[in-house]
């Protein structure tokens, strides 16, 4: 509710599977995965606090969650019907939806997207503490698939390995690519096509659970790497380490887009930085929110990543090379959170990046 009472209004209504889970602890499991609205709302007045749902999906949260310890109540509505939403999320709310916020709604009067993110970036300690998991659950699954990856097996079979832990970990994957050889090369998104893979083979992951998010990419190879592309990769770690350099809390992520910039020019690229997305903070969606160098005009430019921010950047260069992981950011330095103790590390440089690893080593 401080996100509307600072806009002056009687409540806010949430629609989104990420803001819903974050303000419920994730009670809402998506039943429709791909679904931009969710089927369970979250609508909050100046005392009261209710969950919107169908008369479907009621009866599995009145039993499965205690809904009034949490100090929520529950409507059920008709599924059918068009406006039984809107309209039992302003009753519950008591206000007319004109009057009400809303995170990009169209059908209330006023958005609050923008504060609503900026409000959840801070991730408290229990938040913290399950993105660190989920964070292991998701380089296991990602790291373990790539260190059964043998050549000639095709995308698809390793793709599978890693949705299968991911989904054994009670989790679900987003966004999962994974290609090999030329087709790393050549395609910044090399999505499974069913192709084998002979010498190389790269897996991205974005992993949610509870509605939080995780994002990391691995390499495995037949044998080192051909100097392009290991020279790529160096450069592209050390990109990352001056992205995460500027993250200290309290910095705007404008500032860090501006070191993003900084840091390919001096890289010798730049422009490379227009090729590919370049991640940015991430917890109740894939990414919160991306902006590029430059968009001095957007309304994340001046927006600050508090202590307790997770943070996902993706720097990448022609040639196959690009370096993700999941960072938590403290006034002691970024926490790196997609990590196992099995993976081999690139060089003695702090932050530690991950390696290519060799097969069979």
């Amino acid at each position: 509710m401080a996100v509307a009472d600072r806009a002056g209004l009687a409540g806010v209504v949430l629609t989104r599977p990420g803001p819903v889970a974050w303000a419920t602890g994730g009670l809402n499991a998506p039943i429709d995965r791909s679904a931009p609205v969710d089927l369970v709302w979250l609508a909050l007045g100046a005392d009261r606090a209710t969950v919107v749902t169908t008369a479907v999906e009621a009866p599995r949260l009145a039993a499965e969650h205690d809904l009034a310890g949490l100090g929520l109540d529950l409507v059920a509505v008709p599924w059918w019907a068009h406006d039984a939403f809107v309209s039992a999320a302003a009753t519950a709310a008591g206000a007319p939806p004109a009057d009400l916020g809303a995170d990009d709604h169209p059908a209330f009067g006023h958005d609050l997207s923008v504060g609503l993110t900026e409000t959840r970036l801070a991730l408290d300690a229990g938040e913290q503490a399950q993105l660190r998991s989920l964070g292991r659950d998701a380089a296991t699954a990602v790291e373990g698939a790539l260190g059964a990856w043998r050549p000639g097996e095709q995308d698809r079979d390793v793709a599978a390995r890693v949705a299968a832990d991911v989904e054994r970990m009670g989790a679900l994957a987003p966004v999962l690519l994974v290609g090999g050889d030329d087709r790393v090369r050549r395609f910044r998104h090399p999505v499974a096509v069913g192709a084998p893979m002979h010498e190389l083979v790269m897996a991205v992951l974005v992993a949610s659970r509870d509605g939080r998010h995780v994002a990391l990419t691995r390499y495995a190879s037949a044998r080192p790497v051909d100097d392009d592309l290991a020279d790529g990769l160096t450069a592209a770690r050390r990109l990352h380490r001056r992205t995460l350099g500027a993250c200290r809390p309290g910095t705007t992520a404008g500032a860090v887009m501006t070191e993003v910039a900084a840091a390919y020019a001096d890289e010798g690229a730049p422009t490379a930085w227009q090729q590919h997305y370049q991640g940015g903070p991430i917890g109740y969606g894939q990414r919160e929110f991306e902006i590029a160098p430059g968009q001095s005009d957007s309304p994340w430019w001046t927006t600050r990543l508090p202590a307790g921010c997770a943070v996902a950047w993706n720097p990448s260069l022609p040639g196959g090379a690009k370096d993700e992981d999941t960072y938590l950011l403290g006034d002691d330095g970024p926490e790196l959170v997609t990590s196992t103790a099995d993976w081999p590390t690139a060089d003695d440089l702090q932050p530690a990046r991950p390696a290519v690893l060799v097969a069979g080593h």
